[in-house]
């Protein structure tokens, strides 16, 4: 009859290892196992101090969710600036990593500042519109002449953002250029 006891021979073989290499891997397992119990026993008890009042009280560490007043969500500002009067030359300008986007503007009187061409959002249909938007003179300014009136702003796109245009689009007040690959 083999004996089936803490070192036979029956274990060793269903352990698979060589009788020097079992003791270390007991050793091993067992402190595992303590470790596992002290864990367990340490979290059941601080989970336990002060009756769920305690600081130490893993369960306290956050506050319970409050209602409250609803909170408005981010709305972007309107541009308080109106588009240039007029676009008289719409040039686009490739570099190397994309394009530049240069526009022409003439508005009404001298004075004018704060130009920029500001995107639309993509509608998806390959063509990108800009506004060419300016904001008007602090003072009473004179009329002058069409060429002291001119703005040029200017913008770029990386060929990533061009990947997928066919057209760009500058609007003004009373017209619009656009350029098609």
């Amino acid at each position: 009859m083999m004996r089936q006891g803490k070192g036979s021979a029956f274990q060793m073989l269903r352990l698979g290892l060589p009788k020097g290499k079992r003791g270390a891997l007991m050793k091993r397992a067992e402190i595992l196992v303590k470790a596992a119990v002290l864990v367990t026993v340490l979290g059941l008890g601080l989970s336990g101090c002060g009756f769920g009042q305690s600081r130490f009280n893993p369960f306290n560490w956050w506050s319970k969710p409050q209602t409250g007043e609803p909170v408005a969500l981010y709305v972007a500002p309107v541009d308080p600036r109106g588009l240039v009067g007029q676009i008289t030359l719409l040039k686009i300008e490739p570099y190397p990593g994309g394009a530049i986007i240069r526009a022409t503007g003439v508005p009404p009187t001298q004075g004018w500042w704060d130009a920029e061409l500001v995107a639309l959002p993509d509608d998806g249909s390959g063509k990108v519109i800009f506004e060419f938007r300016i904001a008007p003179p602090k003072t009473a300014a004179p009329a002058g002449t069409v060429p002291s009136r001119e703005i040029v702003v200017a913008t770029s796109l990386t060929d990533y953002k061009l990947q997928d245009v066919t057209a760009i689009e500058v609007r003004s007040a009373t017209n619009a250029m656009t350029a098609h690959r």
